[in-house]
């Protein structure tokens, strides 16, 4: 009786082994089966959206033939960022009346338009100043809106091709010879940081046979989104940031987290990071949605004018609003 149920267990082992194996093989010969299906299978065209929100076919070597004016020295070292910094930067709402000229500068760096067409469609923005009025009696303020640069960016877990990323200094980028604009990272930033290229780029002519630079993110091109790039250019050359050097009231500090040092723009002071959001009770916009912002705002305290002359009728930037 022992010996019969020995016999019996080796031939449940041997089944038993057997059907692995035969499984195991399976699964090598599907897979296997797969990958090759998925190469031979592999579609010539990829979806994208168009300029009217259809989807639409592109041909795949649309995509090629952008990558081709790029080096990929520069755009590898340009991905990976610069070792061992944090980026901040640090926004002075009370310094800040609204000149407009981090904005134009901005503008000017990166290639974007300026001139309105009819309705201003046409002009386009890495960073925008908005009036914050409370009303008549609590006043009001113009608030700079840069791209946040995100710890934990909602932005790049979206993008179905790793056109934009976060870099291991902080800064989050779009690498626009990747950028099918299929613009759900559009969707996915909660301060509406990113915009669309619509139409073809300011000064296309200029800039056709320049080299791609991730970091200056020019030549910009039709049907790619365009962000803040913190002026990544200027930071890999020791400068500070476009915006921060042409603002004529010192609105912006921007520095290192880690050295907790941030400077000046228009003063070139140098002071503690960590002091200067302490003493100032320093803040980031929309912290419940845990996207952990680099960019910080000091309240609009000590203001270097009444916001009330804003509003009067011979203030040209009221007309501009």
């Amino acid at each position: 009786m022992a010996e019969k149920n020995n016999n019996s267990n080796n031939t449940r082992r041997d089944f038993i082994k057997k059907g692995i194996l035969a499984g195991v093989g399976t699964v090598f010969a599907g897979g296997l089966f797969s990958v090759v299906k998925t190469y031979a299978d592999e579609p010539d065209t990829v979806k994208v959206l168009d300029q009217d929100g259809k989807v639409k076919e592109v041909d795949k070597s649309h995509l090629k033939e952008v990558g081709e004016n790029v080096n990929k020295q520069l755009q590898k070292s340009n991905r990976e960022g610069i070792p061992n910094k944090k980026w901040v930067m640090v926004i002075d709402l009370g310094k800040c009346r609204d000149a407009r000229k981090c904005m134009e500068s901005c503008q000017s760096a990166h290639q974007l338009w300026t001139e309105k067409d009819g309705d201003g469609s046409k002009v386009q923005h890495h960073i925008n100043v908005h009036v914050m009025n409370r009303g008549s009696k609590a006043g009001g303020y113009f608030l700079p809106r840069p791209c946040q640069h995100c710890d934990n960016p909602p932005c790049t877990k979206v993008c179905p091709v790793n056109a934009t990323f976060k870099r291991n200094d902080g800064i989050v980028l779009i690498d626009n010879a990747r950028c099918v604009g299929c613009r759900f990272c559009v969707a996915a930033c909660p301060y509406s940081a990113r915009t669309f290229n619509w139409f073809d780029p300011k000064d296309a002519d200029k800039y056709k046979d320049v080299p791609y630079n991730i970091e200056l993110n020019v030549p910009q091109r039709k049907g790619t989104v365009s962000k803040c790039v913190f002026s990544a250019d200027q930071i890999r050359v020791g400068k500070l940031p476009y915006c921060a050097t042409a603002c004529p009231n010192g609105v912006y500090w921007f520095g290192d987290e880690y050295e907790d040092a941030v400077t000046n723009g228009t003063t070139k002071e140098t002071v503690r990071f960590s002091n200067l959001l302490k003493e100032n009770a320093g803040y980031t916009l929309l912290p419940e949605l845990g996207t952990k912002p680099s960019v910080w705002y000091l309240p609009e305290k000590d203001r270097l004018f009444p916001f009330e002359d804003y509003h009067t009728p011979s203030d040209d930037n009221a007309k501009h609003h």
